[in-house]
């Protein structure tokens, strides 16, 4: 009974400070743009392929293979965890039990996965620690973000030797009446076989304590860091842009005033009185930016895979995909709490734009979407840029020279080159006169 009282204070307190997490990030999100979301048929094949396929990180073959193990393991672990919270509000033990074969399968592959997963990160943490790995280094990389990798690695790696821990008192306590199955458990329980059933009967509780609080303080720690996308990657993948990756979104405004300009018998339609004007055209700071973009900047996993196959980082320019997602979550960090507070009005006197995102970055990008195709959780880092340079072009009347000499083409003669429309044939005169 006290056990139970324990767990339920503990349990109240991680999800308390959970939700608090949670509401903080909602008032967040509530300050963004819209961002439709349709054909929910497609984004779940999205899901199964990208997300439990894991599909893009196999492009790493090596590497891809020990991250999936990794994922796939905590999804069948996930389900240990949960009949551990089952048991500790009701007081009983494997109460998931009654599922049979399942059951057994499921805890076996469990205890397997735990193995392999300690495998992974120990080759993880070795990689960071001895390997200078070119996509783990970065200006956009502090001290405190490699820290954070080595924290959630270390989590990681204790919650599985807690894990096996359990698995091996529990075969322990139970040699001939196991529920469930336990390979490892058992294999590892023989070198415990002269253990009495009170010694592992204290072994297995410590063990159990320690890891299901280990699992609500990583919990609770994983939304501050860039570990986030543990929750996040599959709902990110779901909520992906279907449009092709080279497919611009267009500004609907835009959009509409272009077809006015192009249909004659639209030119004089009424505009709608329920539609509001735009407050601003492109994305200066992160009131700006849809939901969507934010949720990309918070599943960000930093793993630097968009920022190896960009062209423009690869030749010395000083774009960086993923300091663009960092940036757009540091913003918001910094100056979200103060609008939630003082409303729309408030201002700080900086912005995403230029204090944290140069324009020498957003104009070096080439819109190739190297860095979208291969985001392993979908990120669209260049609809962000564009949106960036839409700010610039349509407000501040801002942009290289070599763009303001084509619009100024356009304007004057109706195309980007400098030629007016009376001479663009002057260059085959002479194919005739031969």
């Amino acid at each position: 009974m006290a056990k139970q009282i324990l767990f339920i204070i503990a349990l109240l307190i991680t999800l308390g400070v959970f939700a608090y997490t949670i509401m903080r990030l909602w008032s967040f999100f509530k300050l963004t743009k819209p961002f439709p979301i349709r054909n929910y048929g497609k984004r779940i094949g999205l899901v199964l392929e990208i997300a439990f396929g894991q599909t893009k990180i196999f492009r790493r073959p090596v590497i891809g293979f020990l991250h999936a193990i990794v994922f796939w393991g905590f999804c069948v672990i996930l389900l240990g965890s949960i009949e551990m919270v089952f048991d500790g509000v009701s007081g009983g033990e494997k109460s998931f039990y009654v599922a049979g074969f399942i059951y057994k399968f499921i805890f076996a592959s469990g205890d397997v996965f735990a193995v392999l997963i300690l495998i992974a990160i120990f080759i993880f943490i070795v990689r960071r620690l001895f390997f200078r790995i070119k996509r783990f280094m970065g200006s956009e990389l502090s001290h405190k973000n490699h820290a954070d990798a080595y924290v959630a690695l270390s989590i990681i790696f204790l919650l599985m030797v807690s894990l096996l821990s359990m698995n091996v008192f529990y075969c322990a306590m139970h040699p001939t009446n196991l529920k469930g199955y336990y390979p490892v458990g058992i294999f590892l329980a023989g070198y415990f076989k002269d253990l009495n059933y009170e010694s592992a009967h204290i072994l297995y509780e410590i063990s159990w304590w320690w890891h299901i609080l280990l699992i609500f303080l990583f919990a609770n720690i994983l939304p501050y860091s860039k570990h986030f996308h543990v929750f996040l990657s599959i709902p990110n993948v779901f909520f992906s842009r279907l449009d092709p990756l080279g497919k611009l979104p267009n500004m609907d405004s835009i959009t509409k005033e272009v077809k006015l300009m192009m249909n004659p018998e639209t030119a004089f339609a009424a505009p709608d009185p329920n539609e509001a004007p735009p407050e601003r055209f492109g994305v200066k700071d992160v009131e700006d930016i849809t939901w969507k973009n934010y949720f990309d900047s918070l599943s960000c996993t930093q793993c630097g895979r968009c920022t190896s196959v960009c062209p423009a980082n690869i030749t010395g320019k000083k774009l960086s995909p993923r300091k663009i997602m960092m940036d757009v979550r540091a913003r918001m960090k910094e100056k979200g709490p103060k609008l939630v507070k003082q409303g729309k009005d408030f201002s700080d006197s900086k912005a995403l734009l230029k204090d944290y995102i140069s324009l020498e970055e957003i104009w070096a990008c080439t819109t190739c979407t190297a860095c979208a195709q291969e985001c392993p959780v979908n990120i669209n880092q260049p609809t962000i840029i564009v949106d960036l340079r839409r700010y610039l072009v349509m407000e501040e009347s801002s942009g290289p020279a070599g763009l303001n000499t084509i619009f100024n083409n356009i304007t004057n003669n109706g195309a980007p080159w400098q030629f007016s429309p009376e001479d663009r044939m002057l260059w085959a005169e002479e194919l005739y006169t031969k």
